[in-house]
């Protein structure tokens, strides 16, 4: 099974089951974030976190392999049309020369890790029409000298 094949069987279990991320992850003791983005093909799953997704499921052993499975990284490289996906790539175009300046204003010259990396999408009620707050947690990785 390959992740694809993987992804359309997770999500549609979760949507016949009327499951969210969140209370699949509260369930799992897991991030919804990472939990999403693993059952979308782009992680890799530990063995006992495969099994648990799985089994949480109610899927095939197959499931859990193809969770376990190394991920290509790979998207399309043109501009999204989905609004939503569009206003991350806008916020990256927008800001990224700015956020790449202050980052390395403050931490010098490097990058921040997608690797060693955390992210929480949270709701914030406000009378002016509710907020997403995202936070991307990386680490610092510093260019060498050689």
């Amino acid at each position: 099974m390959d992740k694809q094949m993987m992804t359309d069987i997770i999500v549609s279990t979760k949507v016949e089951k009327g499951l969210t991320w969140e209370t699949m992850g509260q369930d799992l003791g897991m991030s919804p974030v990472w939990l999403a983005s693993a059952c979308l093909g782009m992680n890799s799953a530990p063995a006992e976190k495969a099994e648990a997704i799985a089994g949480y499921l109610g899927l095939p052993d197959e499931v859990a392999t193809a969770l376990k499975a190394f991920p290509t990284k790979v998207w399309d490289q043109a501009v999204p049309t989905d609004p939503l996906i569009y206003r991350l790539y806008e916020v990256v175009g927008v800001y990224g020369d700015t956020l790449k300046e202050v980052i390395q204003e403050k931490f010098g010259d490097g990058i921040m890790s997608a690797i060693d990396f955390s992210m929480e999408v949270d709701k914030i009620e406000d009378p002016k029409g509710d907020r997403v707050l995202l936070t991307l947690n990386g680490k610092f990785l510093p260019y060498k000298s050689w």
